[in-house]
């Protein structure tokens, strides 16, 4: 694999897994590597002359960012979610960005499996007494998760493997997704989201972030749940009116929570943690640790950083989040990477101007995705100035890269 010329700057943010920075620099770059989230103005500074930006959840990349930031080529997300970034704005700018939709999907999946059993098993309370030295050998309100009925709100990659697992256990499984999804095992899927809430002792929300998510689950949904049923959310913090779920809780119409997300979350670590459910009995609070254990970390760290270093050395989109997905073997000695607007003509234009300059193609793939085209050219050539000057000067052209 070719390397990307010097000097190549790689900046990852947020406590990003070695393994990442590993991979960065066994490709030629120049990584540093911080343990902290960076503010607006923080991250604008620091990324002069940075190609690649690795972050986690609590740096937000806005359009104000961008613009300070010329040089940037690719932004990895070392987790599932995108919505901290201004992917229009990056797609604009010719900037990549991929996430990690896979890694950590097992971990969450454990960690939701274990509030469920330590919720119904009322194992939070059993603790609490005996730290406090009260010994109470009662079984009354601790259940076995065995023949109960676990509803899950999003069925992807996350909600389906808990789906298997719980059933595994024991458990009957329901679900509701607004997209059509294949139900796995014995699940069976709810028409509506009222059907699944009714009829559930356990619902566990893993939607994505999409902005109609928001205040997905509030006053109405929690009053529709089963009286004794158990709420769990690790998926995003805004989705879920916090305010209603602890009346819900000191009610008693809900017997436990658990919480993984939150809509506003420490930027820092040392930073106090302010949320309305701190205090109540059978909650669980966990600081967004749903995917953070050593092997998913080390997992994302491998897959997100690959992603970014085939990107700046290749040209290749595969996963992309927000740029038209493009994979094609090298096959020239050199590469055009050419970013434009989604308009008819554009390939026939770009193959008239290489024609023009003598140079022939070897190999050469266009994918669309709305309103971005991006078509990635093998050409023998390597004195390919005037024919780059001519490519940018193309009214669509969005970016240009030439790798040698």
């Amino acid at each position: 694999m070719l390397t990307p010329a010097p000097p190549e700057r790689a900046l990852l943010l947020e406590s990003i897994h070695h393994d990442a920075a590993w991979t960065l620099k066994d490709a030629g770059f120049d990584v540093d590597r911080l343990d902290i989230a960076l503010r607006e103005e923080e991250l604008r500074e620091r990324l002069a002359g940075v190609r690649v930006l690795g972050i986690r959840s609590n740096t937000t990349v806005t359009e104000r960012v961008l613009d300070a930031a010329p040089d940037l080529l690719a932004i990895g997300a070392f987790c599932i979610g995108t919505n901290q970034v201004d992917l229009t704005a990056a797609a604009q700018r010719g900037v990549a960005v991929f996430n990690a939709p896979f890694s950590n999907t097992r971990s969450v999946v454990e960690l939701a499996l274990s509030e469920i059993i330590a919720l119904t098993r009322r194992l939070t309370q059993k603790n609490a007494d005996m730290h406090a030295g009260r010994w109470d050998k009662s079984a009354v309100g601790s259940h076995e998760v065995r023949g109960r009925r676990l509803g899950i709100v999003g069925y992807g990659n996350i909600g389906s493997q808990l789906s298997v697992l719980a059933e595994a256990l024991g458990m009957s499984v329901l679900f509701f997704d607004t997209a059509d999804k294949l139900a796995l095992g014995n699940a069976r899927r709810c028409g509506t989201l009222d059907e699944l809430l009714t009829e559930s002792d356990v619902v566990s929300l893993h939607v994505d972030g999409r902005v109609s998510n928001s205040s997905l689950f509030g006053e109405e949904q929690f009053a529709r749940m089963r009286p004794g049923s158990i709420f769990l959310n690790l998926s995003r913090g805004f989705v879920v009116d916090h305010v209603a779920l602890r009346r819900h809780i000191e009610s008693g119409h809900l017997t436990g929570a658990a919480v993984d997300v939150f809509p506003v979350e420490p930027k820092r670590p040392g930073q106090e943690f302010v949320s309305e459910l701190r205090g109540l009995a059978n909650v669980i609070l966990t600081p967004h640790v749903g995917g953070s254990t050593e092997e998913a970390q080390q997992d994302i760290g491998h897959f997100v950083a690959g992603k970014l270093r085939d990107y700046v050395v290749e040209g290749n989109t595969s996963l992309s989040v927000n740029l038209p997905r493009v994979a094609l073997p090298r096959s020239g000695a050199s590469r055009l990477l050419h970013l434009h607007v989604n308009t008819p003509g554009v390939l026939a234009h770009v193959t008239t101007i290489l024609a023009e300059h003598g140079v022939n193609i070897e190999g050469q793939l266009l994918a669309t995705s709305g309103w971005l085209g991006y078509v990635v050219t093998d050409v023998a050539a390597t004195d390919l100035g005037e024919l780059s000057g001519a490519l940018r000067a193309m009214p669509e052209t969005v970016r240009l890269r030439v790798l040698g």
